[in-house]
């Protein structure tokens, strides 16, 4: 109920219904995975899917596969037929979380796909249309990035079409005691907190 995260989600309800391809700055655990679905349920894209992927915890020489899927064959080990999350994704979102994370190689990738709403599948020869929604969440700094040459500059502007700044819960300590109140409402047995255990959470960090 902070000011802060009351323009945020202000800011969320203007950005939902649109197609704009959304980028979510914040630190971790700040919520942005939680932003990105709710974006997901006020759009027209509903009824949808809603495919994630971390980029950071994928190994770099799988995330191409996980992104566009590959055909049988490609690669030992490739039995079948593999959709990506793109594909699955069709009509729907995707939220590509850590996107900073992402090898300069995918981005160029990332970027047709966005262009050009198309990809090759892994080992395929058949180009796959797609329609989708783009929603990339990051915690570092890609401006800063693209400086150094570690994340492609016209990549950082398409995916920077609309941009949310999440605040860090330090920065918005007068929400902590309703968050305590949410929490301790789920416990069983209740459990209650002091005042003083209260300001020491508030005091924290």
């Amino acid at each position: 109920d902070s000011r802060v995260m009351r323009g945020l989600l202000h800011r969320v309800q203007i950005v939902a219904p649109t197609d704009s391809t959304v980028l979510i700055l914040g630190e971790s655990g700040t919520g942005k995975e939680l932003v990105a679905s709710s974006i997901h349920r006020n759009s027209r894209r509903k009824h949808h899917p809603f495919i994630k992927l971390n980029c950071a915890t994928i190994p770099p020489d799988l995330l191409e596969s996980e992104l566009f899927g590959h055909e049988k064959g490609a690669f030992t080990g490739a039995t079948a037929r593999k959709p990506g999350k793109f594909e699955l994704s069709h009509g729907g979102t995707i939220f590509l979380d850590e996107i900073g994370d992402m090898p300069l190689g995918l981005q160029a990738k990332i970027l047709r796909v966005i262009q050009e709403k198309e990809f090759d599948r892994v080992g395929g020869t058949r180009t796959v249309k797609v329609d989708v929604r783009i929603i990339c969440a990051t915690n570092k700094d890609l401006l800063q990035m693209v400086d150094k040459g570690t994340f492609r500059e016209d990549l950082f502007y398409r995916i920077n079409v609309f941009s949310l700044q999440l605040p860090a819960l330090r920065d918005r300590k007068e929400d902590i005691p309703l968050l305590v109140d949410n929490f301790l409402a789920q416990t069983s047995p209740e459990i209650s907190v002091s005042s003083s255990a209260l300001q020491m959470l508030i005091g924290y960090g």
